[in-house]
């Protein structure tokens, strides 16, 4: 299957099966030859949180996430993009969000998942506020400087 490729992005608040979205992806594509899967997990951050709650705008967020995805297929050689990130209140150890990225060959497909998340962790619209083992209401998360380096490198 050739042509133009158009990524699968999905903010949603149930989980997702990583496996089931990968086959998915691959589902009768003799022209992938590397798949490559990003996977992040909700932590604990040392048995400090209960839950990280993650609020978004709907409509702008899938629209950030979708330019982001329609750049990297436009830098690398792609065969197919999934985005899912989930919103609401995610335990530790749950999927938050998932990034699969499809090419003939394994470098582009790392590299377009590695650009991916590093957009993601700096510039999708999301707002995650954290909730505490000890019950004292939690921080809103302020983004990480080290996010916005790792994106940097991209430009």
């Amino acid at each position: 299957m050739s042509g133009v490729v158009v990524a699968k992005v999905s903010i949603q608040a149930q989980d997702f099966d990583i496996a089931a979205e990968v086959a998915a992806l691959a589902a009768g594509r003799a022209d992938i030859g590397a798949i490559v899967t990003f996977s992040g997990l909700c932590r604990d951050e040392g048995g400090v949180l209960t839950a990280l709650e993650l609020e978004h705008y709907p409509g702008m967020a899938e629209a950030e996430i979708g330019r982001i995805a329609d750049e990297a297929i436009g830098r690398w050689p792609l065969k197919g993009i999934t985005v899912i990130h989930r919103h609401g209140q995610i335990r530790p150890g749950e999927n938050i969000v998932l990034v699969v990225t499809a090419s003939v060959h394994r470098q582009a497909a790392f590299e377009a998942a590695d650009f991916l998340m590093d957009y993601l962790k700096s510039r999708a619209p999301f707002w995650k506020k954290e909730h505490r083992t000890d019950g004292i209401d939690g921080n809103w998360v302020e983004a990480k400087d080290r996010d916005d380096k790792a994106a940097a490198r991209w430009r």
